[in-house]
């Protein structure tokens, strides 16, 4: 029975890779017969390690590693997608699910409901974010991993499914029954009036009908709130469909001009995305904010607008991913998503980055060599650049997060304030009527006092390893009284740190508890408040001498080329927003 057992689960991996032999072994020139032979060295060897390895293997996993290994020495967008994983794949690309509506992530030793969105099951059944997840379908979740708790709160839409909750301080226990739902997150998650006259649209995604959204709002804010001006906001938009982007574009530029080209090694991969229709409206002054979290998609749309000269770009260079990926049908319902093409914006910039190797810690854009800059020009003959991302025109950095402030979010303090403040408060004052108080905050003080969080400042980390390389020197003892007064003075005092710290931490904390209320829509609203890239957007859009100046040939040779090329030649910090914390859509 064992030995039966082993020889299935062998076959499925075997047969592949030997049906993939077959049909190369009647090639033997050139590229044919390094794959025959390549292919024949793995099937051997796959074999001998199944048969001889001293402790039994997992021959799919086995398979799996190795595609993923060969997959990642090409680009990091290269990817298979096994059957198990398809759903996954499947919001990603088109926004829809079978589930719940819920954002889940680890929060001790039980899953939580991190944010559950308006109008699914998760919020028609009363689930809050807080609540913890006990069983599903009477199965404890300590059995499970997060993503495991994720595949069985996701489901075919219509069938049922029961979850036991707790709800923290309350400490009641609550069985509920949901029906999934096809579940369908909005690109357009906000949009309204951000200052008179000045419409704001943030897009969070390219999936189906992002355009279609985005026009509806753009409907919206010009006929029943008379806007004179935009921003399109794209900050940490990872894109999506492709073909979505030139009528996004569309709305804003006359038809026939050409937004997108893409050219591969096959000849049907290259093409280029034209512009097809009459525009929605081609005078409205826009600007689009970016972030180093704008990738493909958004990264098509600001600079197709920043070089036909259409809008001001604003914040960060983009992430610099401009390779199209097509989608391949395999064996069992698999996938494999390959790297067919390169992006290219109208001025002929690449939106990828060329240099593979100098990336940041998030894997956006870091530095470029000279030797991959490149100058390019724009409709009314502005200069801009290329070799990675896009570059705005206005440069407008965000201030860096505090340590303090980092493990208030990722050891979930603020979160777990949050849960008890709606537990204590049934009912806030509108979006824009709340704000933490000093009651309020002094109240967080003590809690999060009370809570066992920890952190160190940058000045802690680089002593640490400052005495690491003192020691190995072996000059330690000769500095060891300099170094522990030196310890002492860094030593952080959270209570201090908590008051000196405080307007960071009150903006955080506000947007926790009004997302609470007023869900995701709440919280970009009340976020937009502190928002110094947003004000920047609206300086410029309310002077529009400065706005046309911007957008004219004259405005590069005098401002932008220094910016340019030192942004292009610095290394860029990950932005905030990027490391909060680890949340699963179900």
């Amino acid at each position: 029975m064992k030995r039966a057992k082993n020889i299935k689960k062998t076959l499925i991996p075997i047969l592949v890779i030997a049906v993939a032999i077959i049909l190369f072994q009647g090639f033997k020139k050139g590229d044919d017969f390094k794959i025959a032979k390549s292919l024949d060295i793995y099937y051997s060897l796959f074999r001998d390690v199944n048969t001889y390895y001293v402790d039994e293997t997992d021959p799919e996993k086995l398979v799996e590693n190795s595609i993923n290994s060969m997959l990642k020495k090409l680009d990091p967008y290269t990817v298979y997608i096994p059957e198990k994983d398809m759903d996954d794949f499947t919001f990603m690309t088109t926004g829809q699910y079978g589930g719940i509506g819920a954002l889940i992530r680890n929060n001790g030793k039980y899953p939580i409901v991190a944010q559950p969105y308006r109008g699914f099951p998760a919020d028609k059944a009363g689930l809050k974010a807080g609540d913890r997840i006990l069983e599903i379908d009477g199965k404890p979740t300590t059995d499970f991993k997060l993503d495991e708790v994720s595949e069985r709160l996701k489901g075919i839409p219509q069938t049922k499914l029961k979850i036991l909750i707790e709800r923290p301080y309350s400490k009641e226990k609550i069985e509920k029954e949901l029906t999934r739902e096809e579940i369908q997150i909005k690109s357009v998650p906000y949009y309204g009036v951000v200052s008179e006259g000045v419409g704001y649209i943030r897009v969070s995604k390219f999936t189906p009908d992002v355009s279609r959204e985005v026009k509806s709002a753009l409907r919206e804010l010009k006929t029943e709130h008379m806007i004179t001006s935009l921003v399109l906001d794209l900050r940490g938009n990872p894109g999506g469909l492709l073909i979505e982007a030139p009528k996004i574009c569309n709305l804003f530029v006359e038809k026939g001009e050409d937004i997108v080209s893409t050219k591969g090694k096959i000849e049907k991969w290259n093409r280029t995305l034209k512009t097809t229709d009459a525009a929605y409206d081609l005078e409205l002054p826009i600007v689009v904010l970016v972030s180093s979290g704008s990738a493909s998609a958004s990264e098509i749309v600001a600079g197709a607008l920043q070089d036909l000269d259409r809008a001001v770009v604003l914040g960060k260079r983009t992430f610099g991913k401009g390779l199209v990926q097509t989608t391949i049908p395999l064996s069992y319902n698999a996938q494999l998503k390959i790297t067919t093409a390169k992006y290219y914006v109208p001025s002929g910039r690449c939106v990828q980055a060329l240099d593979y190797e100098h990336r940041n810690e998030d894997g956006s854009v870091g530095h470029i060599p000279d030797s991959l800059i490149k100058e390019y020009k724009t409709k009314n003959g502005r200069t801009v650049y290329g070799g990675g991302g896009i570059i705005p025109d206005v440069n407008v950095e965000l201030e860096e997060v505090s340590p303090l402030a980092v493990n208030l979010i990722t050891q979930n303090v603020i979160f777990d304030y949050a849960t008890k403040f709606a537990f204590e408060n049934p009912t806030i004052l509108t979006v824009d009527g709340f704000d933490i108080t000093e009651e309020i905050y002094n109240s967080f003080i003590q809690f999060a006092l009370e809570d066992s969080f920890t952190y160190e400042t940058r000045s802690e980390i680089e002593l640490k390893e400052l005495e690491k390389i003192v020691k190995r020197e072996k000059y330690y003892d000769q500095v060891k009284e300099e170094f522990e007064k030196l310890k002492e003075k860094l030593s952080n005092d959270k209570e201090k740190d908590l008051t000196a710290f405080k307007a960071e931490i009150i903006q955080f904390l506000r947007d926790e508890i009004v997302g609470r209320y007023y869900y995701e829509d709440g919280q970009i609203k009340t976020n937009l408040k502190d928002d110094i890239q947003l004000h920047k957007a609206i300086e410029i859009l309310n002077d529009q001498e400065k706005y046309k100046s911007i957008l004219s040939s004259d405005f590069e040779n005098k401002e932008q080329l220094g910016m340019k090329i030192s942004m292009l030649e610095k290394h860029e910090e990950s932005e905030a927003e990027s490391y909060f914390y680890e949340s699963v859509v179900n």
